[in-house]
């Protein structure tokens, strides 16, 4: 049986909003040839599922590293250990730190350590995370070639060309902050089931680029104007929910604001957008130079603009980023890589390892905006991509037709969905290369 190898591509710090508690990446590419799969469907699905329950790093693994704060909680299994990790977790284990240090902590717990020390904290995660899945697969009757003991070759992180300032998405909430204000605009500390949370503001967190944290301080001067109250609670009332900020390399900026309509008339919701508009164009909020300023009635945590329309209040409807010579669209709710260097780093290893042929069939499974798979479409015969956000699907035909790329076809739906129709009528003799980022549900 001839196994792919694994990758890990690391963030220059290591835990961010809107990521993977800790966000590395093991990558799998897996060449199918003719029907012959890899592993019997139920085991890998099995083992896929084990899988999952050991993402997580041991925190025994950080606290065993030079420069590691001890004082920081570490795994035991007993019940009190595990109640005390959990209080952690809320933000709540450190007595004397500051507000500022105990976000710092949750979002970027790797933050103590110089660079190339997180590179081997992930490395290690990794070989650990491969280790497990070697020896499921093994209880599963499933012989595996274990090289090291690992179910594949783990290749050295690869670190990021950009180490601080290095998103291009961010997503600010609004809560209470630590003076008691329900007008923060900031992020999380603490758990909404421990009733704990308190909203704190992220200007000093060394991977938010400035402009986020500019747009993010805007918003909240014009909520602080706003008669309005913000939505903490729904059942509460209150209308200004999250903000969420993409940026470009080519300097372009989009602003996204979710509104609680509650019982407000359309009437009330018009005056609310204009004022919104006003404020970011002509008032104090203009500093910002907004590309796109979007607004979204929600009555749910997230929805999608199916279910409620993403309204263009102001600017251009998309923004525009380059990788790899080629040009992308990127739509309010489309998935892009959230470090922009960090991606063109990740589709180079992508062609490397993938070996794809001329003759290859390339599915590029949960595919955004066709990032990957139109960056490998010069190597390959063809493109078939898969993904779940309208919209998104919508930008990677705009990206393959705006940057000439004929080879190629996106369908819209879920990947559990929609793949299995595709290979269940496959009968093409070209052989197919699958590219994904795992762990993802659709797979199993």
């Amino acid at each position: 049986m001839s196994w792919p190898q694994a990758w890990c591509f690391s963030q220059p710090i290591s835990r961010c909003v809107a990521d993977v508690p800790l966000s590395w990446t093991v990558g799998l590419l897996c060449c199918l040839r003719g029907a012959a799969p890899l592993l019997p469907t139920m085991a890998l699905s099995r083992a896929l599922r084990l899988l999952c329950r050991h993402l997580r790093p041991s925190s025994a693994l950080l606290s065993s590293l030079p420069g590691w704060d001890r004082s920081l909680p570490t795994e035991k299994k007993t019940a009190a250990k595990w109640k005390e990790k959990k209080k952690s977790r809320e933000g709540f284990s450190l007595p004397g730190c500051s507000w500022e240090e105990r976000l710092v902590n949750m979002v970027t717990p790797l933050w103590r350590l110089p660079y190339q020390e997180q590179l081997q904290v992930k490395y290690e995660s990794q070989r650990k995370i491969l280790q497990t899945l070697a020896s499921r697969l093994e209880e599963l009757g499933i012989d595996v070639q274990k090289p090291g003991g690992l179910c594949c070759p783990l290749r050295p992180v690869v670190p990021s060309p950009v180490i601080n300032g290095y998103r291009n998405k961010s997503t600010f909430s609004v809560n209470r902050g630590p003076d008691g204000n329900p007008k923060t605009v900031g992020l999380y500390v603490g758990t909404g089931r421990a009733r704990n949370i308190v909203c704190v503001k992220a200007n000093h967190l060394e991977n938010i680029p400035p402009k986020h944290k500019q747009v993010a301080q805007c918003y909240e001067e014009f909520i602080h104007r706003s008669p309005l109250d913000p939505c903490i609670l729904f059942h509460e009332g209150g209308h200004w929910r999250e903000l969420v900020v993409r940026t470009t390399s080519c300097g372009q900026t989009m602003a996204i604001i979710t509104f609680h309509p509650q019982e407000l008339g359309q009437e009330a919701l018009a005056t609310q957008k204009a004022l919104l508009k006003e404020f970011f164009t002509c008032g104090p909020g203009r500093v910002c130079d907004l590309t796109s300023l979007y607004f979204q009635e929600s009555t749910m945590t997230r929805c999608s603009h199916e279910q409620s329309p993403f309204q263009l209040l102001h600017g251009q409807p998309h923004i525009f980023e380059e990788v790899l010579g080629l040009k992308f669209r990127i739509s309010p709710d489309a998935f892009f890589q959230v470090n922009t260097g960090g991606a063109e780093v990740l589709y180079q290893a992508v062609r490397e390892l993938s070996q794809a042929g001329g003759d290859t069939v390339l599915l590029d499974i949960c595919c955004g905006t066709g990032t990957i798979g139109l960056s490998l479409a010069h190597k390959v015969s063809k493109i078939i991509g898969i993904e779940v956000v309208e919209k998104a699907t919508e930008d990677a035909r705009w990206n393959a037709a705006f940057n000439g790329i004929s080879n190629c076809e996106f369908h819209s739906g879920k990947a559990e969905a929609v793949l299995p129709q595709l290979l269940s009528s496959w009968e093409d003799a070209r052989p197919l290369l699958a590219v994904v980022n795992p762990s993802r549900a659709g797979l199993r």
